[in-house]
């Protein structure tokens, strides 16, 4: 039986806990994961600031530095080595799906992923108010100027944006090196107890997800079904929520449980309820 973590971070995360990777590598072993994957948030390519509007803090803290590269590497390949009679480590990033800067992504992908396992592509920033880009999933109030005028007719709207966005990133050509698993395609839903969001998609957007499993099905893509919006103060899910996940499993498109730890206390949240969705007997 396979038991794996799909998703998670490490304290070159500037937006995480600082707690060190090896811990948390141990908490993995304790709890009997057999599989557990480094995803670090990948550097965001440098022009992409000109395209954002959010707090300085919000993107200085995005992502790992280009600089600390080198050292997470060294890093995770140690802790690979170490362990590797207790557990199986995979090492990769989460990477950015922006498309202005889909070139440099690749590039990135082709200089990096010969040294990655495996990586997850996500979407963590989505065209809003004044034609720039703003953070899904950092601060209420950066969610509420820059994005939830999208929704001000109708608040699908604004889920439809996002899943269109999330759609862009799995037609993309990120080359050979393209992360075989997508992240958290309803990370939209992050802040839906707080603004009174809808709960569940319309026809409509029901369709965008159809469609987009339809693409993932054919490119032979990996759904990662995330923990961490049970833990959000006003989001109280999984990312997706469990229809998605069923619709997913029927095409035949691999589920793979994410925790998205960002700290130690955050590993193996909710494996149990997570893996009751998932293939019996295996965690993927």
């Amino acid at each position: 039986m396979i038991k794996k973590d799909g998703h998670s971070h490490t304290e070159f995360c500037p937006h995480g806990s600082g707690d060190d990777v090896e811990a948390m590598i141990q908490k993995a072993i304790k709890f009997g994961f057999t599989d557990y994957c480094i995803t670090e948030h990948a550097p965001l390519p440098p022009a992409f600031r000109n395209d954002y509007e959010g707090t300085k803090g919000g993107y200085d803290t995005a992502a790992i530095a280009m600089s600390d590269l080198d050292a997470y590497f060294a890093k995770c390949e140690r802790m690979r080595s170490k362990y590797a009679d207790q557990i199986r480590i995979h090492i990769g990033f989460e990477v950015d799906y922006l498309p202005a800067q889909a070139d440099w992504t690749h590039d990135f992908l082709n200089e990096y992923g010969p040294r990655c396992d495996e990586s997850i592509l996500s979407v963590h920033f989505m065209r809003g108010v004044h034609g720039k880009y703003w953070p899904v999933d950092d601060e209420l109030s950066e969610f509420e100027d820059g994005l939830l005028p999208i929704g001000a007719d109708d608040k699908q709207d604004l889920y439809a944006a996002y899943l269109d966005a999330v759609q862009a990133a799995v037609a993309a050509d990120l080359g050979k090196y393209a992360p075989v698993r997508i992240g958290h395609i309803t990370l939209i839903k992050k802040f839906q107890d707080y603004f009174d969001l809808p709960k569940r998609f319309n026809n409509a957007n029901m369709a965008r997800i159809d469609k987009l499993l339809a693409t993932m099905q054919r490119q032979g893509r990996q759904l990662d079904v995330n923990a961490a919006g049970l833990f959000k103060e006003y989001c109280n899910e999984i990312y997706p929520y469990p229809q998605i996940i069923m619709m997913a499993r029927a095409r035949g498109i691999k589920t793979v449980y994410g925790s998205d730890a960002h700290s130690i206390k955050e590993v193996g949240h909710a494996y149990h309820q997570v893996a009751e969705l998932l293939p019996a007997g295996n965690s993927v």
